[in-house]
């Protein structure tokens, strides 16, 4: 175990890891995802000057599958009317999503029941720098894993289902205790996925670090075109970042389950488009 490295154990009633080819009726990866992984992690603890890396994902209880049909809406709240309805509601017009509503739809769900997984990641510091060692962080990120702290409630694929967490010294010690105690209830599982999603930026951009841009600060180098008043505005101002905007990209890799562990360290995963990896 390296001093960076930490390994969280999740567990909870439904998972659905959304497949993106399949958005509409939603169908879920037969196992947790590495963006779906580190969510969680980052809903116990994130700060800008950090980023997890997933190691590997320990598959405990692969789950069942169900499916079932729920109501959904397939309209957005604009920020505008948002804004507008805190000083005017009579002015916005509400989203009807009840059982017939305009704004309503019924979709499928194939998701997966009684799922539990082992989360091992590294720690590593972004580019933004920082005037703690990684061993505060991961320090720190222990110590609310211990005591079940958490920012907002870790889930499993979609913010419906809620998972809870447990902090684990040891990602190997732990799979065979749990195998142990599940007996006869433990199935080893096997699986060559195919393409699986990633992420949705490339590890190297993670580890530039990320930082909330206001419409004056944006950055000249900036390879996304901004609105045309919100440009002659930025020209008017002195940018203070020199960073560069990013849009997320979906990034894909090869996933194979061999001895219920997925292996998905950048350093060995197999990429549909290999990322320049730094070191």
């Amino acid at each position: 175990m390296t001093d960076n490295r930490i390994t969280l154990r999740v567990w909870g009633d439904y998972a659905c890891f959304t497949r993106p080819e399949m958005k509409v009726e939603r169908v879920s990866y037969p196992v947790m995802t590495p963006s779906a992984a580190r969510g969680v992690l980052e809903a116990v603890f994130w700060e800008p000057e950090i980023y997890y890396l997933i190691d590997a994902i320990h598959v405990i209880r692969r789950g069942n599958w169900f499916s079932f049909r729920r109501n959904e809406v397939i309209s957005v709240i604009s920020l505008v009317s948002a804004k507008t309805w805190m000083t005017s509601p009579e002015e916005v017009s509400p989203i009807q999503a009840g059982g017939g509503a305009p704004d309503g739809t019924q979709r499928n769900m194939l998701a997966l029941q009684e799922v539990e997984y082992l989360i091992t990641a590294e720690v590593r510091p972004s580019g933004l720098g920082s005037r703690h060692g990684i061993k505060t962080y991961v320090e720190e990120i222990r110590r609310r894993a211990r005591n079940g702290k958490c920012y907002h409630r870790p889930y499993l694929g979609v913010r419906e289902f809620a998972c809870d967490f447990e902090w684990e010294e040891d990602a190997e010690a732990a799979f065979e205790r749990r195998q142990q105690e599940l007996g006869s209830e433990w199935r080893r599982y096997d699986e060559n996925i195919g393409l699986m999603l990633y992420d949705v930026f490339a590890p190297e951009l993670r580890a530039h670090g990320f930082r909330w841009l206001q419409e004056d600060n944006a950055a000249v180098d900036s390879p996304i075109r901004l609105e045309p008043a919100k440009k002659r505005k930025s020209k008017a101002l002195t940018p203070r970042s020199t960073g560069v905007l990013v849009r997320p990209e979906a990034l894909f890799f090869f996933a194979d389950v061999r001895d219920g562990k997925l292996d998905c360290h950048p350093s060995r995963a197999q990429f549909a488009v290999k990322p320049a990896m730094e070191a």
